[in-house]
């Protein structure tokens, strides 16, 4: 089945589970919305078809929201790509004056342990006087029909017209956000876990907005996040063994500014690939195909550091 088949699959799942039982059913666009960026839903052969009739009762996570969040509320769907480990229904919530929440829904175990931590990832960073990055903020956390919810703040992300005209982030800015997450712990490092280019963006004042901390962690590496912004980046261009060769050969550049030497920073980047690889084991999902193709031939090289 094609990606496109399995997403409008999953929307149907998405709508039954979180607009349940009776009630007089009324249209809902199908994506993509004009506020869903394309790189979320890209056209397919099903946009065309227009509207899904959802189910308007009482008991929806519409009405779930709007009390939550204390203002009317309507959601947008986001129908993410088929094969994800972390899929789950993602929602805006858009109130009279306009979109008021991004909403996660955790629709399974796994999924609602990553809102969990996510949720208590912001909790930890709204304690802390950041001065570079700019984190959503939790508005609502709760459980409802046994779905984990979690409402976050929009953040200001500039258009793709905006972007474009400030050019891409600087170099010294992201350095000195990977040093700012690093740094909000007592115990080692902390990572934001998932900081690659589509979820951090300049922000309208200059610092950068950051987004999706579901893979907040503590007690890893130091330049673990630089590390993956550099890998993520490179696999837009490159094959998984080759991306992850340059992760290698490019370890001393993307570190050095934390201070790692260089027999230092080449066993951070073995480290970091290999986490990697052990999350993907964990979820289930590889992504990359198997460790043997693109891990093995860089680790066994570095087998005298590991």
């Amino acid at each position: 089945m094609n990606d496109a088949r399995v997403r409008l699959r999953y929307l149907r799942q998405t709508i039954s589970l979180l607009f349940p039982g009776p009630g007089e059913a009324r249209p809902y666009s199908l994506l993509p919305h004009p506020l869903v960026p394309r790189r979320l839903a890209p056209r397919a052969w099903w946009h065309p078809y227009g509207k899904v009739m959802v189910p308007s009762g009482e008991d929806t996570i519409e009405t779930y929201l709007s009390q939550a969040l204390g203002v009317p509320v309507r959601v947008v769907f986001h129908v993410r790509p088929a094969r994800r480990a972390n899929r789950k229904p993602i929602l805006e919530a858009h109130g009279p004056g306009g979109p008021v929440a991004f909403v996660k829904i955790g629709d399974t175990v796994r999924t609602h342990e990553l809102i969990t931590n996510e949720a208590q990832a912001l909790t930890t960073l709204a304690g802390f006087p950041l001065k570079t990055v700019v984190p959503p903020t939790v508005l609502h956390h709760g459980s409802w029909h046994g779905l984990a919810v979690l409402a976050l703040s929009p953040l200001p992300v500039p258009d793709r017209t905006a972007r474009l005209r400030h050019g891409a982030i600087p170099r010294d800015l992201l350095t000195e956000a990977v040093r700012e997450i690093s740094t909000v712990c007592e115990e080692k490092y902390a990572s934001h876990g998932d900081f690659c280019p589509w979820n951090i963006a300049r922000g309208p004042d200059g610092r950068l907005l950051v987004w999706d901390w579901e893979r907040f962690a503590t007690g890893v590496p130091l330049g673990f996040d630089a590390l993956h912004h550099f890998f993520q980046s490179a696999l837009r261009r490159m094959k998984p063994a080759v991306a992850a060769r340059a992760c290698l050969a490019q370890a001393l550049p993307i570190l050095a500014p934390f201070g790692l030497s260089a027999a230092e920073a080449r066993l951070t980047a073995v480290h970091y690939l290999i986490a990697l690889a052990e999350r993907h084991a964990a979820d289930g999902h590889e992504p990359l195909g198997p460790p043997a193709r693109w891990l093995n031939p860089v680790v066994d090289a570095q087998e005298v550091l590991v």
